[in-house]
């Protein structure tokens, strides 16, 4: 036997992603925001790509074919399934963080016309930006000025100012009495509790300026503890009323605003535009009810091969490079025009696939939902796994129950008393929000009770399960919210607020 470096001559076959297969991909996972900002880049870099009517399908000459591009753009993502598998989480990484959406109108505004800008939500003012502006307003001394832009150095989000007075004075160069008389004018701002220390001082700044801060309300905000702990009878007693009368304070309570601050920089919500539409239709041939499933043309791209263009470039063209560069263009805007086909093709397939298999999510709502993992529906549209996941990533459906993301539709199962029945984590879920909602306030349902009752019917469930998705739907344990039940308040806060968050929570609801 001989032991030695050597030279072997073999052959292989290897599945390489050519930049089309990899474009290919990047289309599929995008949401229609970040392929309305691609095609944009697109247009600007290939000048044989246009604009065109949604209704218009894409133009090629017949004599030109597509140089090196496979015929069938799903067949091509099939027969690379294996790379697609291995080249997911790096691609995945790399395009993610895409976003945006760019659109412009060539047509000018007619004349006495609006301008669009009048239509467009006006941002509130940032905190700190109302604040300088106050200052500006309130102090002339410089040295006040000083110490008021220090202060406003510590406000958080909520609009608290929580600075040691000792650290305020000796980074100003000023004297404790100064700091606390600047910082007393400070809390005089609109709206009252900006620049407090703490919520009941804040609290406390928003009664006075009902002239509600009587002697019973103060005793109520140096025991917000024992609000938070629904301890009426010793609340009675430190404030020195009756039930009637501190019913009514809390009442009152639960009418301020213990976070001022986060009026000031509010961001809108976005709708989100669906990428597919469903509604009720009834079969022509049998007639029995079931579902029309159709694209969003408003999200569709509308790009076409400019022919006519591609014909003069192609004329006017005699060096071998400048034919060479109008080819790879035109094979190039082939290519996409075709893979956005493709993709809306891949999206429809696999949308449909879901709609028939979650089809008792749609007649009855959440209890229906099946447990449904990406393999069940790459089985049954012949589609890897990694592309149903790219298809259903970023993609909403708009339904007859509202508007939800494709994934929405995956959930995991549990198992039932009956045997080979599964039950979706999801109903599970939804289930237990119905239960806690129709408990008495007085006596809310332990998490054991909540098992008890699942068993019941049919769900085999343990407690620390229950205990584990009522924490991630935000509801509080069964001891707080008999707490927040005797006061009056919602009980949907988290059960990790601390006690004067809890306290104030029923004023504008759960903390961010």
């Amino acid at each position: 036997m001989r032991i030695g470096p050597s030279l072997l001559l073999a052959s292989r076959q290897t599945l390489a992603m050519t930049p089309q297969l990899q474009q290919a991909i990047k289309l599929l996972q995008f949401s229609h925001l970040e392929l309305a900002a691609f095609i944009q880049q697109e247009l600007e870099k290939n000048p044989l790509l246009s604009e065109g009517a949604s209704d218009d399908g894409p133009i090629a000459e017949p004599d030109a074919p597509v140089l090196d591009a496979p015929t069938d753009t799903a067949e091509a993502l099939a027969a690379a399934a294996p790379a697609l598998a291995e080249a997911d989480d790096r691609w995945t990484r790399e395009h993610a963080d895409r976003a945006g959406d760019s659109t412009a109108s060539t047509v000018g505004p007619r004349e006495g016309a609006p301008d669009a800008l009048d239509f467009v939500a006006g941002r509130p003012r940032s905190l700190a930006v109302y604040v300088l502006e106050q200052i500006d307003l309130l102090f002339a001394s410089l040295d006040d000025r000083r110490i008021a832009l220090k202060l406003a150095e510590g406000l958080d989000e909520a609009g608290y100012c929580r600075l040691d007075v000792a650290g305020v004075a000796e980074a100003a160069g000023a004297s404790a009495e100064a700091v606390e008389a600047v910082w007393a004018r400070l809390r005089q701002i609109d709206p009252a509790g900006l620049f407090a220390r703490s919520l009941a001082e804040c609290l406390a700044a928003q009664l006075a300026e009902r002239n509600r801060l009587d002697p019973a309300m103060k005793a109520l905000l140096d025991n917000l503890d024992l609000v938070a702990a629904g301890e009426l009878g010793q609340l009675r007693r430190r404030c020195g009323v009756d039930d009637e009368d501190l019913r009514d304070m809390l009442a009152e309570l639960r009418t301020l605003d213990p976070r001022p601050g986060q009026a000031f920089d509010f961001e809108p919500i976005q709708p989100v535009a669906p990428d597919l539409y469903l509604r009720p239709a009834k079969d022509p041939d049998t007639g029995e009810d079931g579902w029309f499933i159709e694209l969003n043309t408003d999200a569709l791209p509308k790009v076409l091969v400019d022919r006519n263009y591609h014909a003069t470039l192609m004329k006017g063209a005699r060096a071998k490079n400048d034919r060479a560069f109008v080819a790879e263009r035109f094979q190039s805007a082939n290519w996409l025009v075709k893979t956005l086909e493709q993709r809306a093709t891949t999206i429809l397939k696999v949308a449909r696939e879901i709609v028939r298999q979650q089809d008792g999510f749609f007649r009855h709502g959440v209890s229906a939902l099946k447990p449904l993992v990406l393999r069940d529906i790459a089985i049954a549209t012949e589609l890897h796994e990694s592309t149903v996941s790219r298809v259903t990533s970023n993609k909403y459906i708009a339904t007859p129950r509202g508007i939800f993301e494709l994934k929405y539709f995956f959930t995991s199962s549990l198992p039932a008393r009956t045997p080979g029945v599964v039950v979706s984590s999801e109903s599970v879920r939804s289930r237990i929000k119905l239960l806690v909602g129709g408990e008495s306030s007085h006596q809310p349902l332990s998490d054991d009770r909540i098992v008890d009752l699942l068993k019941g019917e049919g769900v085999e469930i343990a407690r620390r399960t229950v205990a584990k998705y009522r924490e991630a739907m935000r509801i509080p344990s069964s001891a707080e919210r008999r707490r927040l039940g005797r006061l009056g308040m919602s009980r949907s806060v988290p059960a990790s607020l601390p006690s004067a968050a809890v306290a104030s929570q029923a004023l504008t609801g759960p903390a961010d």
